[in-house]
């Protein structure tokens, strides 16, 4: 195994040789994309957007840098540090951000690494309006909860979207923990943010949100089963949702309402599992929001709508 990388490394390498700026690493990266077995679903849309990130990060260019530095020409140590980046995302199926350490939601950065999933939820864009219109004054939010934080990304989104509330942000990795408390040290937000080691509402005894959001494991067992390369790296706990995918999501439901206040509301993302919830809880009034991808994927409810 070390030898056939130790062999790619040199073939990528060699080829590289006769690459001198940072457009010429651009074209070979995207045509080496395009001939390679890779698949986009952690953020970026394209295989430009996935080479030109590589790039920057690996020169230490921001984005709005990019076009002014095109044509300058690259040291061989800056080159071979490019091409070795972007052979591991090739050879190994790495993520972008898994390499770089870095995802966005938005306008917001985050730190992530192989110990959580990589930020994609789309609470994340309901939570740019501030939930509206099922919100109607965004300081009537003193208590949130950000259950399955992950990366504890959502958990300060909410602390932008909602200045005055407090939050716990659950999970029940301690290392997802220990990424989350990353983040919310990088946005100064630790006296705001409580997080918390607990499967789901198990350590929040007597505890009360106003609105509890969650994007929870929700992949089902034959889709793990065919996942492409690129999820393998990420953790197993944060994806798998049983053998319907409902694992997590109907101990949500069944015991959500205990920790609502009296209007309380709970935002819960569940994949492609919108038919088999609604068979499972045919009494449930879902109303289901409207995203970029459609209205399929977010569910809400009052906690007089959740089985008590």
């Amino acid at each position: 195994m070390n030898h056939t990388k130790q062999s790619n490394d040199t073939t990528i390498l060699q080829a590289g040789e006769e690459l001198r700026s940072v457009r010429d690493l651009l074209r070979f990266a995207i045509s080496y994309f395009n001939r390679s077995d890779l698949f986009l679903g952690h953020g970026l849309p394209t295989i430009y957007d996935e080479a030109a990130l590589l790039i920057m990060y690996s020169l230490h260019l921001n984005s709005d840098q990019l076009d002014l530095f095109m044509d300058a020409a690259l040291t061989r140590n800056e080159r071979d540090q490019v091409l070795r980046i972007i052979e591991r995302r090739v050879n190994e199926k790495i993520p972008v951000a898994y390499l770089t350490h870095e995802a966005w939601l938005g306008d917001f950065n985050f730190y992530v690494d192989e110990r959580v999933i990589i930020p994609r939820s789309f609470i994340a864009e309901l939570l740019q309006d501030r939930l509206s219109p099922w919100i109607i004054d965004p300081y009537d939010i003193n208590s949130a909860l950000d259950l399955c934080t992950g990366s504890g990304c959502l958990a300060v989104l909410l602390a932008h979207a909602f200045e005055q509330a407090r939050i716990d942000a659950v999970d029940i990795s301690s290392d997802a923990l220990d990424v989350a408390s990353i983040n919310v040290r990088n946005y100064d937000l630790a006296n705001r943010i409580n997080l918390i080691h607990s499967d789901l509402f198990t350590a929040l005894p007597g505890k009360r949100y106003d609105l509890i959001i969650s994007n929870p494991p929700y992949v089902n067992a034959a889709s793990m089963a065919t996942l492409p390369e690129e999820y393998r790296h990420e953790p197993d706990i944060a994806l798998a949702g049983g053998s319907d995918g409902l694992d997590s999501i109907q101990r949500i439901l069944e015991e959500a309402a205990s920790y609502l206040t009296e209007d309380g509301l709970l935002i819960m993302e569940i994949g492609h599992n919108q038919a088999v919830i609604e068979q499972v809880f045919p009494q449930l009034p879902c109303t289901w929001l409207e995203t970029s991808a459609g209205d399929q994927f977010v569910l809400m409810l009052k906690r007089c709508d959740l089985p008590a």
